[in-house]
C-alpha cells in the first residue's frame, strides 16, 4: 500500500492528511484482533487461528482496488478488514514458536520468523512498482492478494500447532522438543488480574508502544519521504525502499544469533534482553537525528537502512521476551503488547500526515526520538527475562 498510495493519491486527489488516514485505517481492524487473536491462539492452537488469518486478509488485498473506487469510506473499511485478519498474525505466531522452540534457539528462530516479514516487504516494495508502471495500480492488490491460496494449501498440510500434533516426528524428537518445556495443554483461563499487576508485563506493553511508533512512520510513510523530499520517482522510491527491509532482515538474524551466543555463554537472559533492546531503541534514534544534517539522496536512504537495521535488533529484545516471562501466555502476552504498537501505529500513521501539513519531516523524526528514548528507559528500568507466570 505504501508504493501504491502514491498513483493512488494522485487519480483520486488526495491530500497528505487523508494519505495519513487511508494508512492508518488499516491499524483500526489490525488493533481489534491483537489480544482476540492471542487467547484463540492460545486456546486453538496458532496453526487454525493463522490459516484465518491469511485467508481474510488475501480477500480483503483483492477487495481493495473495487472499494477505492467506490469511495474513500469503503476503501477506509476495507483497510480495516484486512487490518482484523492480519492482527491475529502476530500473537499466533508466538505462541506456535512457544511450543516448538527452547529457550537457548528463542532469539534466532524468533528473528528467522520475523526476516521473513521484512523479505516479504522486500518483494512488495521491489515488485509493486514494475506492477504498477505495466498494469496499473490495482495490479498490486490482485497480485498479492492471490498469493494467500497457494500459501493456504501448503499450511494445512505442513503446519501443526505443536509437536505432539505432528505425525511426521518421532516420539523421541518429540521428547527432545518438549522436554523441560512448559505444558503444551491449550490454556483453558487466563489470569488477567495477575498479568496486568506485573511490572514488566507494563514494560512490555509501554516499549512496544515506543518502538513502533517509529518503526510504522518509516513502514508507511518511507515511500512518500522519498518521493517528497529526496524527489525520487515511483520506481526509485519501491527500490530504495527495499534496502532498509532488507537490512532488518539479515540484522535480526545476525542480533538472534548474537542473543543466543551471550545466553550459552553464561550471561542472564535479562541482561541480554536489555542490551538487544537498548540497541533496538538508540540505533534508529540516533540515526533519525541525522536525517536533519543530511546534504544528499543517498546519505539519507543510508540513515534509513542503518536506522532500520539497528531496530531490527529489538526482535532479540522485547519480542523474544513474551515467551521469556509467560511462555504458556505468550500470545495473550503478545496480542496485549502489540495492541499498544497498534495504537502507536494508528496514531503516529495519522499524525504524521496532519505534522507534515503544518510542519516538517524534522518534526517527524523528533516525535518519534523521543519517544525511543522514553522506551529505551522504561526497558531498562522494569523489564525482565526471568519467568514471572506459570
Amino acid at each position: 500500500m505504501s508504493i501504491a498510495i502514491l498513483p493512488m493519491s494522485k487519480e483520486f486527489n488526495w491530500n497528505s492528511a487523508t494519505v495519513g488516514l487511508i494508512q492508518s485505517s488499516f491499524f483500526w481492524g489490525y488493533l481489534l484482533t491483537q489480544i482476540v487473536g492471542g487467547i484463540w491462539a492460545d486456546k486453538l492452537g496458532g496453526k487454525v487461528v493463522l490459516g484465518f488469518g491469511v485467508v481474510w486478509w488475501s480477500i480483503a488485498t483483492v477487495l481493495t482496488p473495487f472499494a477505492a473506487k467506490l469511495g474513500l469510506p469503503f476503501l477506509l473499511v476495507v483497510r480495516a478488514l484486512m487490518g482484523i485478519g492480519e492482527g491475529v498474525a502476530m500473537p499466533a505466531m508466538n505462541n506456535m514458536l512457544s511450543k516448538w522452540i527452547p529457550v537457548s534457539e528463542r532469539s534466532r528462530s524468533l528473528a528467522l520468523v520475523y526476516s521473513g516479514m521484512y523479505l516479504g516487504s522486500v518483494t512488495g516494495l521491489a515488485f509493486s512498482p514494475i506492477l504498477i508502471q505495466k498494469f496499473g495500480w490495482p495490479s498490486v492488490f490482485y497480485s498479492f492478494g492471490s498469493l494467500g491460496s497457494i500459501w493456504f494449501a501448503l499450511w494445512l498440510t505442513k503446519a501443526y500447532s505443536t509437536p505432539k500434533d505432528d505425525p511426521g516426528l518421532s516420539e523421541q524428537e518429540k521428547r527432545l522438543i518438549m522436554d523441560g518445556s512448559v505444558s503444551k495443554e491449550p490454556v483453558t483461563n487466563i489470569p488477567w488480574k495477575l498479568i496486568l499487576s506485573k511490572a514488566p508485563v507494563w514494560a512490555l506493553i509501554i516499549s512496544h508502544f515506543c518502538h513502533n511508533w517509529g518503526t510504522f512512520i518509516l513502514l508507511t510513510w518511507m515511500p512518500t519521504y522519498y518521493s517528497q523530499v529526496l524527489k525520487f520517482n515511483l520506481t526509485e522510491s519501491g527500490l530504495l525502499c527495499v534496502l532498509p527491509w532488507l537490512t532488518m532482515a539479515i540484522f535480526a538474524n545476525l542480533g538472534g544469533w548474537i542473543a543466543d551466543t551471550l545466553v550459552s555463554k553464561g550471561f542472564s537472559i535479562t541482561s541480554v534482553r536489555k542490551i538487544m533492546q537498548s540497541i533496538g531503541f538508540l540505533g534508529p534514534a540516533f540515526f533519525l537525528t541525522q536525517l536533519s544534517h543530511v546534504k544528499t539522496p543517498a546519505f539519507a536512504v543510508l540513515c534509513m537502512a542503518c536506522s532500520q537495521g539497528s531496530d531490527a535488533f529489538s526482535q532479540s529484545g522485547l519480542y523474544s521476551n513474551h515467551q521469556d516471562i509467560g511462555p504458556r501466555y505468550a500470545g495473550v502476552l503478545l496480542g496485549l503488547s502489540n495492541t499498544a504498537g497498534v495504537l502507536a501505529g494508528v496514531f503516529g500513521t495519522a499524525a504524521t500526515g496532519y505534522i507534515l501539513q503544518k510542519g516538517s519531516w524534522d518534526d517527524v523524526f523528533k516525535v518519534a526520538v523521543v519517544l525511543y528514548i522514553i522506551g529505551t528507559l522504561v526497558w531498562n528500568f522494569f523489564s525482565t527475562g526471568e519467568r514471572i507466570l506459570e
